[in-house]
């Protein structure tokens, strides 16, 4: 299990766009924002990203870099920025499953095509969200076994906010006896 306030597990994946993405090399001036995402063929996960880039520069003004990974290929990958036109959200992919597992993502065997008629890969990861400390400690992790009912990103912004003024911790972080 990932700990708050624990480093995080090594994550580096190429970016369609914008060079390699390494956490380790992040250097935001507050956090990170990674959401993993199933893939091209998932319809909820392009509405996800187009809202993500959609808020990408209002989470940049709050001194946060943002990306989005799956275990997609490069071409799949591609398609996906351009379904949701990422300009200024990273895309990245390639994130090998037992990757995924060591992030505590939920992986999916295909079931075929999915609704907007695109054939899912025979086994891919599921979603999460992480929000990392310039440090690369975790500071806020959400991980789901179904692509429904994501964390919305105009709640993150407003708990960003708070978290900035009031200077409060990342919680969770207790495994001692209990």
């Amino acid at each position: 299990m990932l700990i708050p306030r624990q480093p995080a597990p090594q994550l580096a994946v190429p970016t369609v766009a914008h060079g390699p993405f390494d956490l380790a090399h992040e250097r935001p001036e507050y956090l990170t924002l990674v959401c993993f995402y199933r893939g091209l063929h998932c319809p909820i996960c392009a509405m996800y990203l187009k809202e993500l880039e959609r808020l990408t520069p209002a989470f940049a003004e709050r001194g946060v870099t943002t990306v989005a990974i799956s275990s997609d290929s490069e071409a799949r990958a591609n398609e996906m920025a351009a379904k949701v036109g990422a300009a200024q959200l990273r895309i990245g992919y390639g994130l090998e499953l037992e990757k995924a597992r060591e992030w505590g993502l939920y992986v999916s065997a295909s079931r075929g095509k999915t609704s907007i008629g695109i054939e899912e890969p025979p086994l891919f990861s599921e979603p999460g969200l992480f929000l990392f400390k310039p440090d690369g400690t975790i500071y806020y992790a959400s991980v789901q076994s179904m692509p429904f009912v994501r964390p919305a990103f105009n709640e993150m912004l407003k708990a960003i906010d708070f978290t900035i003024e009031h200077r409060y911790p990342a919680r969770g972080e207790y495994v001692g006896a209990v």
